[in-house]
């Protein structure tokens, strides 16, 4: 394996265990799973406008979360699948507006605002379905609208020695 795909694997592990600790703290406080979802590990979503290697270590991440915390296995899947679709949109519009964060954590917020409330709904009876649309879509813009976007300020500074 040549020293770039190790890097690459390194940083992709390193993200999913950062997702699962803070997706862990959210859970202690009650945040993590069900209608209302404030995970601290979604702002991590910002993190494929630095290195696509935040794509697969955000989908584990949040797999082996949904995994670990017990959630049901229509949440497993669904709730990593909005996760990748949501890290792909993110580093996608990083190469469409290079330079530019403020759209960043659009796609993982649209991602998980449309799939979540579904699993919500099916996977755990959670009624009534708008309201779920609109606590998840809330969490979501805290989590990765103002949370990811204030990480992405932070690390902005650090990236070439982050993410070279």
């Amino acid at each position: 394996m040549n020293k770039n795909k190790l890097h690459l694997l390194t940083q992709a592990a390193m993200i999913a265990a950062l997702y699962v600790v803070l997706t862990f703290i959210a859970n202690a406080f009650g945040l993590a799973n069900y209608a209302v979802q404030v995970r601290f590990s979604e702002a991590l979503t910002i993190l494929p406008l630095f290195t696509p290697a935040a794509i697969p270590g955000l989908t584990a991440g949040c797999l082996i979360s949904n995994i670990l915390t017990g959630c049901a296995l229509p949440d497993i899947v669904f709730g990593s699948a909005a996760t990748l679709i949501g890290a792909l949109g993110t580093w996608k519009l990083g190469k469409i507006f290079p330079g530019k964060r403020l759209p960043a954590p659009i796609p993982p917020i649209l991602a998980n605002t449309v799939i979540v409330p579904f699993v919500l709904r099916y996977a755990y009876g959670i009624r009534p379905l708008w309201l779920s649309f609109l606590t998840v879509g809330a969490g979501e813009v805290i989590s990765c609208g103002i949370l990811g976007l204030l990480l992405a300020c932070m690390l902005n500074r650090y990236r070439s020695r982050l993410f070279s």
